[in-house]
């Protein structure tokens, strides 16, 4: 069944001083709090307003209702979660294949189990919000950053490295989905993580060519 988005899913203002981001700070880890103790349908803007210890008033200067509340705080979520992938990326750049398909895996995967629970009730939001603009705006994000580190692999290249990125991070993306859908034991430091890792490696050294002689030369 599709899922239309509500209205007014936009902030009503963005905060501009170091006050208002303390305030709006606030709000973000009340509403995640409020999320986990009470569920989303029990989840409203004066609980809210409560747990962050700001009035109702406040809270609608920002956010005009709970689905933009909501709304906001997934968006918040996947911005971290991309900046955290994007950092790893660029840290691991000329590296080898291997090394840098590892590092993609292992901090997508931290993110998720830092708090295994926020990951699936903003799972579970996505799918409530219909949130499909944000969430493939961070998988654009993350295509782009794999993309561009390997493309900086020292032990060989890619003849499409998009296309590689975009079926690597399919596969780390769709496995980490499952698990949350089935609420499945915690991934990262295991089995399951490691598995993620070979499988995820073996399809990158799949893909790589090794670099001829004058290649090689050029470095």
């Amino acid at each position: 069944m599709k899922h239309s988005p509500p209205i007014a899913l936009d902030p009503r203002k963005c905060p501009r001083q170091a006050r208002s981001a303390v305030t709006l700070d606030a709000i973000f880890e009340a509403t995640l709090q409020v999320l986990l103790s009470a569920g989303s349908t029990r989840l409203n803007t004066t609980r809210v307003a409560e747990r962050a210890g700001v009035s109702v008033g406040t809270l609608y200067q920002y956010f005009p209702n709970k689905q933009s509340l909501l709304f906001a705080v997934l968006e918040r979520y996947l911005t971290q979660l991309m900046d955290t992938l994007e950092a790893a990326c660029l840290a691991h750049r000329g590296g080898t294949a291997e090394v840098m398909t590892e590092a993609a895996v292992k901090a997508y995967l931290q993110v998720k189990a830092k708090d295994p629970e926020i990951s699936r009730a903003l799972y579970l939001i996505a799918i409530e919000l219909d949130a499909r603009g944000p969430v493939e705006a961070a998988i654009q994000r993350a295509e782009q950053a794999i993309a561009a580190m390997l493309a900086t692999a020292i032990d060989g290249r890619f003849a499409d490295p998009h296309a590689v990125a975009r079926i690597l991070f399919a596969a780390i993306h769709g496995t980490v989905r499952m698990f949350y859908e089935r609420e499945l034991p915690p991934m990262i430091g295991g089995d399951v993580e490691r598995q993620l890792t070979t499988m995820c490696c073996s399809y990158v050294a799949s893909a790589i060519q090794p670099k001829d002689r004058d290649d090689r030369r050029q470095e």
